[in-house]
């Protein structure tokens, strides 16, 4: 892959913002369509652009690509590249592989994995009516229910790549009004079909500060059947697998004690007593500066009237 050198400070930033980090930002999603679409395909693209939200990016023009083979993978890095997406979802629709959606990762927008899904049930957000909607920033909880997803190598791979397209923005703590919906997941046994439904979580008075919590079905349902599956290399699942050790920036003047209490020390400039804002009587500076008499103390008029006094 060639690399660009910036010629400009914008342009600089641009690929300072697209650099591997020690803190991820949120993996973002292009959405594309595949030679021949049908309704099906379309309509389970347009929802997973509506769940992603902001993170996504939905291409409209056709694309004669192929993802399983190996001319396929230029345009897909390149276009994970251009627009700074890790993630990529494509659909497509053959008589050979009729419903075809294809879910894959990027790592350094270099090709890691993807696995290729058709689509046998699909109920959409229409079909459930007077059902929970998806908050703008909420987060869901998934549920992985069944021994495949820990033992079946494919099913794990789909689990993994699930959980990355659904993760979203991660977060050190969450309101608990903004765990807005479950994610449920399944196989059937025997089979390589995945089972998706998302239930809207409800929040109802209990007596107590903890709510209790309902569940009702929302869209959009899918029955996902798995075909096929790319695995990386080795070096390059090493490679995206290590964790980078975090530095942490060190607090001044903080220590702590033997029951691990912080203690800080803070050091005050030298202050002068006679720059300090201090109350003054508004009697004693009343005609100062404005030509009015200012009133006698008492001390003064006794010394006044002691000097008018003759001298004996």
């Amino acid at each position: 892959m060639k690399i660009v050198q910036p010629k400009t400070k914008k342009g600089r930033r641009v690929l300072e913002a697209k650099a591997p980090k020690l803190v991820e930002d949120t993996r973002r999603v292009f959405i594309a369509n595949g030679n021949k679409t049908n309704e099906v395909v379309k309509s389970v693209l347009t929802h997973l652009h509506k769940l992603k939200g902001e993170d996504s990016l939905r291409l409209s023009r056709k694309n004669d690509i192929h993802p399983f083979e190996a001319e396929a993978v230029p345009w897909i890095e390149h276009q994970g590249q251009k627009s700074n997406c890790s993630l990529f979802a494509i659909g497509s629709h053959s008589k050979k592989r009729p419903n075809n959606l294809v879910l894959g990762r990027l790592f350094d927008f270099h090709m890691y994995d993807m696995v290729e899904l058709g689509v046998r049930g699909f109920a959409p957000l229409s079909s459930f009516q007077g059902a929970q909607v998806a908050q703008l920033g909420g987060k869901p909880a998934f549920l992985f229910a069944g021994d495949g997803f820990e033992v079946d190598a494919e099913l794990a791979r789909v689990k993994s790549i699930l959980l990355d397209f659904f993760r979203g923005k991660q977060v050190e703590r969450l309101n608990l009004k903004g765990l807005d919906r479950v994610i449920f997941v399944t196989h059937e046994p025997g089979t390589k079909t995945v089972i998706l439904r998302q239930f809207g979580i409800r929040y109802k008075k209990s007596g107590s500060r903890v709510p209790r919590a309902e569940l009702a079905p929302m869209g959009p349902s899918l029955d996902l059947e798995v075909r096929r599956v790319l695995t990386p290399a080795r070096d390059m699942e090493r490679e995206a697998m290590r964790q980078p050790k975090l530095t942490r920036t060190k607090a001044k003047n903080v220590t702590t004690d033997a029951i691990d209490g912080r203690i800080g020390r803070i050091y005050m400039p030298p202050q002068s007593i006679d720059k300090i804002a201090l109350h003054k009587s508004k009697a004693r500076f009343a005609g100062e500066g404005t030509g009015l008499k200012r009133r006698k103390t008492d001390e003064e008029q006794g010394k006044e009237a002691a000097s008018k006094k003759p001298a004996v």
